[in-house]
């Protein structure tokens, strides 16, 4: 177990200050290929757009900017950094066990299934942290719902 917290230090730390993929996808947000969504976590001041690219059944890059503290830059980081490339049905899988684990009292992280993101698992330990992380993942839920060219706004307080 503390192999694992001291995974989750130096991931967070590494994502937060050094973030992948924080950068706007450009012709995004109109009809095609590529689509955005912004989010909100009123909270802790968490602001975010994330972008995702796919070419048929293939996510082939994601993207975010925004600005938040170190877990929502690293949750967002590393979720662009470990679903680019992959087909939308894993990366539903992946979405439906990240948000489990965090939402899920019973969960537990599973490395396995969730690779580096079980990670997040001990975020579960600070509560009021839990929606810094699962923000960029709420987003991406948006975004693979295909709400029909909408842009709906993630908010925290409202899922």
């Amino acid at each position: 177990m503390s192999d694992l917290r001291a995974l989750y230090q130096s991931l967070i730390l590494d994502h937060g200050k050094n973030p992948r993929n924080k950068r706007v996808m450009h012709d995004c947000g109109d009809a095609g290929q590529c689509r955005c969504t912004e989010g909100f976590n009123p909270l802790c001041g968490d602001k975010l757009t994330l972008y995702v690219r796919a070419n048929g059944d293939i996510i082939e890059d994601l993207s975010f900017e925004g600005h938040g503290c170190a877990i929502f830059t690293a949750s967002s980081s590393m979720l662009t950094e470990v679903l680019k490339g992959r087909k939308v049905s894993e990366i539903r899988r992946i979405l439906d066990k990240y948000l489990d684990m965090l939402t899920n009292e019973k969960a537990i992280p599973d490395p396995e299934g969730l690779g580096k993101l079980a990670v997040f698992g001990g975020v579960k330990d600070f509560p009021t942290r839990v929606k810094c992380a699962t923000l960029p993942w709420r987003a991406l839920e948006v975004i693979l719902e295909g709400v029909d060219g909408q842009q709906e706004i993630v908010n925290t307080e409202t899922d």
